[in-house]
This record gives structure tokens, C-alpha cells and sequence, in this order.
């Protein structure tokens, strides 16, 4: 028996001498370069989309436009070195400060108001059913039409604009967390009841990290929304901001100065956009 036993691992010690430390494995250094690539292809297809892009603008402006007209002065060589003097010598600093102040405020207000909202109604199947149509009514407004009642209400200043901030902000936050709450596990409230915690306790160790990665999607998709919103809300009288400054190059008939915020309100918004992808990956390896 011993025998047969010994002529039947004799395989498998063959098997495991072929596979030990000493053979060459010609496919790691393979699969340690692996990851880099699709980060590099799709940083590098970025730069093309971005480079297609200005040339599309290149050809509008300076190739198809007739020799003199208005067009010409949105070009991008135009807009370019407005950029660089805006940049180096003017008080753009300020007004981009300003803004995203604006943006922090309005989605502070949002999460204040449309995470608690949503967990409620994520909980609550009544309640759900009864302020369901009126979100949805109000989330169907545009925020620009309550721009005069705002001002009304509030005054000319920053509280309007706080104000028409955050309701744009707070339905994709607050649809965002009631989704995640009625997504949450059964089991996971179950355990939580059969180790007698309390309510307060439910909340903080089962419900919020369970929707945490729901209201960050909901926190993404409202900066898209504020920061659309953000320029035109900043034109109800204010002295300073990226929608102040816009309007204040427009009657200054500097177009090459405004196609030159145009550039910069597109990428702030792709900054802000990037944070928040990161603040997502970064919640999601932690948990």
C-alpha cells in the first residue's frame, strides 16, 4: 500500500517540481504591466477627444468664417492669450473663489436636506407614496423660473442664489439615498434587530455605509446640475462670480475675454467632476 501510494504522488511531485520557484514564469512582468495600459489608452484617447474638439472650434472660427466678422473674435488663438492675461494679471482669482463658495453652500443645503428627506422616505413606504408626485412636480421645475421669487423673497445678494442652488441640487441626492435605503440587504436590518440595537445604532452601522455610494452618485450628479445653474443664478445682481464676470465681458464687447470663461467654467466643472469620481473610487476601496 505504501508503494502504490508513493507511485501515486510520484505525478503530482513531478507536477509540483515543474510549477516550483526555480522555473521561469515569462508571464509575470506581463501581468504587473497590465493595469498601466488602460489607464495610459484612456488618458491618451482623453487628450485626442479634447485636441478634436479644438480643432472643430479652430475650423468654425478661423477656417469656415468669412475675414472680418464677428466670429473671428471667438477664436482660439484669440481666446488663448485672453486666457493667459486673465490668468496672470486680472482679479479672476476672486470670482472663481466666489463661485465655488456659491457651489459649496448650495450643495451643504442639499445633503442637509435631501439626505435625511430620502432616508425617510426610503424607510417609509406611506410617506413614500404621499410626497412622491410632489417631488417629482418640483423636480420637473426648472430652478431658473424661480428666479424673480427668489429675489423677492430674498433680496439681491448670495441668499437667492443659495437658495436656487440647492433646490437644483437636492433631487438627485434626495432620489439617490431613498433608492439606496430600499436597496439595503434585509438581512443586514434583521441582524442588526436580533442584536437588540437601537435605532440610533441601525442608522449609523447598517443604513448610512449602506447608502453611502448612492449618496455620493447622488452628490455627482448635482454638481453637474449647480454648476450649469450656477452662471445665469449669477447674474441677479451680484458684484462678483463666474457668471457676473461673463456678463461684465459681454457688455464690454470682449469676446475673446469670454470665450476665455467659457474655457475656464469647463474646467473647473471637469475638476470638480474629476473630485468627485475619486472621493467615489476612494469610499468604494475603503469599504
Amino acid at each position: 500500500m505504501t508503494a502504490s501510494w508513493a507511485a501515486s504522488d510520484a505525478p503530482a511531485q513531478a507536477g509540483f517540481a515543474q510549477a516550483g520557484p526555480s522555473s521561469p514564469r515569462p508571464d509575470r512582468p506581463r501581468a504587473r504591466r497590465a493595469p498601466l495600459y488602460p489607464a495610459l489608452e484612456r488618458v491618451g484617447l482623453g487628450i485626442v477627444g479634447v485636441l478634436v474638439l479644438l480643432g472643430l472650434w479652430w475650423v468654425a472660427t478661423d477656417v469656415l468664417a468669412a475675414p472680418g466678422t464677428l466670429t473671428r473674435q471667438f477664436s482660439p488663438s484669440g481666446a488663448l492669450r485672453s486666457l493667459v492675461t486673465l490668468v496672470l494679471a486680472s482679479d479672476l482669482p476672486i470670482h472663481v473663489l466666489v463661485s465655488l463658495r456659491r457651489v459649496l453652500v448650495g450643495l451643504a443645503l442639499a445633503l442637509a436636506v435631501g439626505v435625511p428627506l430620502g432616508l425617510a422616505v426610503g424607510r417609509q413606504r406611506r410617506l413614500d407614496a404621499a410626497t412622491s408626485p410632489a417631488f417629482q412636480l418640483l423636480r420637473m421645475i426648472s430652478p431658473l423660473s424661480w428666479m424673480p421669487i427668489a429675489v423677492m423673497v430674498f433680496g439681491v445678494g448670495d441668499r437667492p442664489i443659495y437658495f436656487l442652488l440647492g433646490f437644483a441640487a437636492v433631487w438627485p441626492i434626495l432620489l439617490n439615498t431613498a433608492e439606496g435605503v430600499r436597496r439595503i440587504d434585509p438581512s443586514w436590518l434583521q441582524l442588526s434587530a436580533s442584536l437588540s440595537a437601537t435605532r440610533w445604532e441601525t442608522l449609523r452601522h447598517v443604513v448610512i455605509p449602506g447608502v453611502l455610494g448612492h449618496v455620493l452618485t447622488g452628490l455627482r450628479l448635482s454638481i453637474g446640475i449647480v454648476w450649469i445653474v450656477l452662471v445665469p443664478c449669477e447674474m441677479l445682481g451680484v458684484s462678483a462670480g463666474l457668471g457676473y464676470f461673463i456678463l461684465d465681458t459681454r457688455d464690454r464687447l470682449a469676446y475673446s475675454e469670454l470665450m476665455a470663461m467659457v474655457v475656464i467654467i469647463g474646467v473647473l466643472g471637469f475638476a470638480l467632476d474629476a473630485g468627485a469620481r475619486g472621493l467615489m473610487r476612494l469610499v468604494g476601496q475603503r469599504r
